[in-house]
């Protein structure tokens, strides 16, 4: 059962959400405000956070740039009233690997979080449009060069990588040997000149290759 953080700062919709999606996911905690919501992400690690967009105190970009380094696997999923681009792009940019609104039905949420948890990016119909065209820019050419150094196999397993997966969710993927992964990954921190997978999540998402 996944196991996954609400945050929301109206009481009565987490009581709502939870209500809902009871019996199907395992509601690890919640939290009505950014720092409650910081301090309950980082204790119990949730497979995915089901996070609201604006809060006092910075909102849900707030939550997830707090988050994200610290909690690479933490999968983030927006849910909110707004659907005006600046915030899904915000949102996105961020690290959230989806966002739709709450005029989404219970069993299409539930979708949303599966898909989520599984590494997938995740939208309302007509959010989707506000990303593609966001993100639709070429990547720099920089960047291309740098990828170029890298084996076809080596960027499998970036992408993998800094998508927030485990060595073992990795291997099973691409059906290596943990001991395999860890050699790519080695490979790609010494050929791109980073120290840690956590570097390498930032270097990905920064040049929105992920």
């Amino acid at each position: 059962m996944i196991r996954l953080f609400l945050v929301d700062d109206h009481r009565l919709f987490l009581a709502g959400v939870r209500s809902e999606l009871e019996g199907k996911v395992d509601v690890v905690g919640s939290a009505t405000d950014v720092d409650e919501a910081i301090e309950g992400i980082k204790e119990t690690s949730p497979d995915v956070v089901l996070i609201d967009v604006h809060m006092p105190g910075g909102g849900g970009v707030a939550v997830v740039n707090a988050v994200a380094e610290t909690h690479p696997v933490v999968r983030f999923l927006a849910l909110s009233v707004s659907d005006e681009a600046e915030d899904v792009i915000a949102m996105i940019r961020a690290g959230a690997r989806g966002y739709v609104t709450k005029t989404i039905g219970s069993e299409d949420l539930m979708e949303a979080i599966e898909r989520v948890q599984a590494g997938d990016a995740v939208f309302s119909p007509r959010l989707a449009g506000f990303v593609l065209d966001a993100f639709a820019v070429g990547v720099p050419v920089e960047v291309s060069q740098d990828l170029d150094q890298l084996s076809a196999r080596e960027r499998e397993v970036l992408r993998l990588i800094a998508r927030g997966f485990a060595y073992k969710q990795v291997a099973s993927r691409l059906n290596l040997s943990v001991k395999t992964v860890e050699s790519h990954v080695s490979a790609v921190l010494r050929k791109l000149q980073l120290s840690n997978r956590h570097e390498l999540a930032r270097w990905a998402s920064d040049r929105r290759i992920v």
